[in-house]
């Protein structure tokens, strides 16, 4: 189960849905520098190591994997990986090296510690995507689990980031969730339009008093291509910022 550290009760699934299906489970804990632009937040990005040992243990969970940055980026390393073309769209817009130093610690990491299961949550859905791509590419013998987003009773994903959120800003954030079940509904009542869906999202997060919207999509849920119609399985995502906090989430359709 890799992981950034700062977990919350979405970490946790992962690693109990790993205990249950596996021998033992490993748990990692890095800030990986390398998927961060120079004006994102690395530098403030929450550290809680010990309370997160202390949830591992709870969880019974056989290793934690803590290396600090130099033991994985040595002096002199120069090495990434070319993430896969569905790591373009989307997040690849607005961040495009961010996949970059994803899937390159992603890689490093099943080379040091060999598993037969990777778990990763559905709320970074394009980033489970790229993940599977690449394994697939580069033939590395371990299997992709996607587990559910989990939400907080108000349906908001939960995130490590949702702890620099205000309480004002929070309710704010509730329109993501909010956005998406709008256009699940749409589809029910059988909207096909993915152009109105995707202004029904943007509208529902205006209306909220979001002004920083950097996409709110319907696409292809294997490819993430864009789409016209709702003919296939898609997905819809959005990314948003609500004061200086980027929030993700999505829904598929």
């Amino acid at each position: 189960v890799p992981t950034m550290g700062a977990l919350h009760t979405g970490h946790l699934a992962l690693v109990a849905r790993s205990r249950d299906r596996c021998d033992k489970s490993v748990a990692t804990i890095f800030v990986n520098p390398t998927q961060f632009a120079a004006h994102e937040d690395l530098g403030r990005y929450p550290k809680t190591i010990e309370a997160d040992l202390h949830l591992l243990r709870e969880q019974h969970t056989d290793l934690v994997f803590l290396p600090p940055p130099e033991e994985i980026y040595p002096s002199g390393f120069s090495t990434f990986i070319q993430p896969p073309e569905v790591a373009l769209p989307l997040e690849g817009e607005f961040r495009p090296e961010h996949f970059r130093g994803v899937v390159t610690i992603v890689l490093k990491l099943f080379n040091i510690l060999p598993a037969t299961v990777a778990f990763f949550g559905q709320k970074d859905f394009q980033q489970l995507t790229v993940i599977r791509h690449m394994v697939d590419d580069l033939n590395v013998p371990i299997e992709i689990e996607g587990c559910a987003t989990v939400r907080e009773p108000d349906g908001l994903a939960m995130s490590s980031r949702n702890r620099y959120l205000s309480a004002a800003q929070r309710e704010i954030a509730l329109s993501l969730s909010v956005a998406l079940n709008t256009v699940v509904k749409q589809t029910a009542a059988g909207s096909r339009e993915v152009r109105q869906l995707e202004q029904t999202m943007q509208r529902v997060l205006q209306d909220a008093g979001i002004d920083r919207i950097d996409y709110a999509r319907v696409v292809d849920r294997h490819t993430l291509e864009s789409l016209g119609q709702l003919d296939r399985p898609a997905v819809a995502l959005i990314a948003a910022h609500v004061g200086t906090t980027r929030l993700i989430d999505n829904v598929l359709l």
